[in-house]
């Protein structure tokens, strides 16, 4: 998998997740980020749907976290904008549910690494245009590299 991509709509921000999907097993970490409005969103609606959740994968914002495990594999979303610390993220007790969910965290550079020993950083951001997003794909640990490089 390419770890440059350039993403003109949301459909193709949702279409890089629905194939980040395809490679996410148990225990896998993402840690997305970008500004307001970079596709953060967009991007865990793909994953998604990738794993065959069936409901609506909407930012979690004011709940902070919400669990679908209606797919192949639990995910759990996560928005860590209104997070303070460290302190804030152990107080969500992710780590309970992380060996067997994927878990993607919006906002979470910096403080959610440690909650795995391998993590993806995806880090999104919008053209000049507005319009147009580009990620890149930056992976923590050997399980990573081989999972982008095969």
């Amino acid at each position: 998998m390419r770890r440059e991509h350039t993403l003109p709509t949301p459909a193709d921000t949702h279409a890089l997740g629905v194939e980040l999907a395809g490679l996410l097993a148990a225990g896998d970490l993402l840690v997305l980020s970008g500004p307001l409005g970079a596709g953060k969103t967009a991007l865990t609606q793909g994953i998604g749907a990738g794993l065959g959740v069936r409901g609506p994968v909407t930012s979690p914002t004011f709940v902070l976290a919400r669990v679908h495990r209606d797919g192949r594999l639990p995910l759990v979303h996560v928005d860590a904008y209104r997070l303070g610390g460290l302190a804030d993220v152990e107080d969500l007790d992710l780590d309970a549910s992380t060996a067997e969910s994927v878990t993607v965290v919006e906002w979470g550079h910096g403080l959610v690494e440690q909650l795995a020993d391998e993590h993806l950083l995806v880090e999104l951001d919008r053209g000049d245009d507005g319009e147009a997003r580009t990620a890149r794909l930056v992976p923590h640990g050997p399980s990573w590299e081989r999972r982008l490089a095969g």
